[in-house]
């Protein structure tokens, strides 16, 4: 039973910690210190719910209807594009980038762009749905339901770190220029990753 929790736990770090959209937004608001709890427990519930549908045999409906994958690819594309250039703009503006004095953004936009950011990545599908699912499901009956614990915990490790532990690196980013470079950093980092997905 630990022996599966382990390895769980282990592969859902090696699949969540790559750098991608999801945890781009989950350190800017970190950093940012803006509704922090909030984004970390949809980040970290979504998972959750994944990783469940995954052990649980939903990936297998998944791989039968691969348009469901395509329409999700082209949503991300548009949503990440969209943001990718909002961070670009908002750079172009670094006085309104100090973490002193940053602009509040509503509970319900953070929310909206946490779960766009999660459920409109079809990769998120393909790691946490298909192949969490598949390597669960090699521990046996009981088993694989530890592995799935695993691989939760380790998403709520994962991402109350980024989102709670990038504040200690907020006083390095003080100065409006060092936000516009994130945020430059940020944007050109979702227009890749809508890139890829759109050619891949």
């Amino acid at each position: 039973m630990l022996d599966s929790a382990a390895a769980g736990l282990l592969t859902g770090l090696s699949l969540i910690v790559a750098i991608g959209a999801q945890n781009a937004y989950v350190l800017r608001q970190g950093l940012a210190r803006e509704h922090v709890g909030l984004v970390v427990a949809i980040c970290a519930l979504s998972d959750l719910v994944l990783i469940l549908a995954g052990v649980a045999g939903i990936g297998r409906v998944v791989e039968h209807a691969p348009w469901v994958l395509d329409v999700v690819r082209w949503l991300g594309v548009a949503f990440l594009t969209w943001y990718g250039v909002s961070s670009l703009l908002r750079a172009r503006r670094p006085e309104s980038l100090r973490a002193d004095e940053r602009v509040s953004v509503s509970r319900r936009g953070v929310a909206t762009r946490a779960l766009a950011l999660t459920w409109l990545n079809p990769h998120v599908y393909l790691d946490t749905v298909l192949l969490l699912g598949t390597i669960a499901n090699h521990e046996g009956p009981t088993g694989r339901w530890w592995f799935a614990a695993g691989a939760a915990l380790g998403s709520v490790l994962w991402f109350s770190g980024l989102g709670y532990g990038a504040r200690y690196a907020s006083r390095f980013l003080s100065s409006p220029r060092a936000w516009q470079v994130l945020d430059v950093l940020i944007g050109l980092t979702m227009l890749l990753i809508a890139l890829k997905l759109a050619t891949g």
